[in-house]
């Protein structure tokens, strides 16, 4: 399959390590792969050297996740990108699954199921159970950015990631927002399945930069117009299909297409 994987890292070598050969396992080989390593300072420079197949793009400062994404979509315009973090592992066929389903479902933008925290579970037995179970389970009109599958005319239409966010922080929704308005489609679908650890580079981010309000949930409210009223409704609505659609879904398969383990217990979402 055409697609190129972008990578953004920040330190968290273990991880990134991790992910690289999950996506090896799967049949995805390192010249399918740019990592994007925004100043890394715990050897993860040196081990990309060591894998001369990859893209790699070394920043001599932390650019955060938008800029890392646009540059490492601009090295590689394939027509389908996925942007993953780096703290993930990926089973058997979620690629071609993905491309598959978004053939299928007319989605030019596509995320697969996943499960974050404690991986306490075999994960490639669960998730050939999983997605037995609910391949054909999908959330239209909604995306995440652990990992997102997006086709070239999407970002062809609407451009590249606002770098505005400089820190990190809802760069991933506001691309969601444009391209729907643009006419896009997109959906989470329970065909392929992750495993996602949990927002490891984005708290690395924060501990060694900071966040502010003002610089991330702010920049996004005063971007998209967002007033009270309006944000008191997104919040309403939002908790309201998300409810309809966990309670839906456990209900007829056992599984939510977004999960969370902790401490041994399952939290659906």
């Amino acid at each position: 399959m055409d697609a190129t994987i972008v990578i953004p890292v920040f330190n968290q070598l273990h991880y990134t390590r991790q992910c690289l050969e999950s996506l090896n396992a799967t049949g995805c080989d390192d010249s399918m792969i740019v990592v994007v390593d925004n100043a890394s300072t715990d050897g993860t420079a040196e081990y990309l050297a060591g894998r001369p197949k990859l893209h790699v793009i070394t920043n001599p400062e932390n650019r955060a996740c938008a800029a890392a994404w646009n540059q490492g979509y601009a090295v590689r315009q394939s027509p389908w990108t996925v942007f993953l973090n780096n703290d993930t592992l990926l089973t058997s066929g979620w690629l071609e699954k993905l491309a598959r389903f978004a053939r299928q479902s007319a989605a030019a933008i596509v995320c697969p199921a996943r499960t974050d925290g404690d991986l306490d579970y075999d994960l490639e037995s669960h998730a050939r159970a999983f997605t037995e179970k609910m391949k054909a389970v999908q959330r239209r009109d909604m995306a995440h950015g652990v990992c997102f599958m997006v086709a070239r005319e999407v970002i062809e239409k609407i451009g590249n990631f606002d770098e505005n966010f400089r820190k990190g922080g809802n760069e991933d929704l506001d691309f969601f927002w444009r391209a729907q308005r643009a006419g896009f489609k997109l959906a989470i679908s329970g065909c392929a399945y992750i495993h996602h650890f949990g927002s490891v580079t984005q708290l690395a981010l924060i501990a060694e930069r900071g966040r502010t309000r003002d610089e991330t949930v702010g920049y996004f409210r005063r971007k998209w117009q967002i007033g009270w009223v309006r944000r008191k409704w997104l919040m309403v609505s939002r908790r309201s299909l998300a409810a309809w659609r966990r309670t839906g879904e456990r209900l007829r398969y056992g599984h939510c297409l977004v999960e969370k383990r902790k401490g041994g217990k399952i939290y659906y979402r």
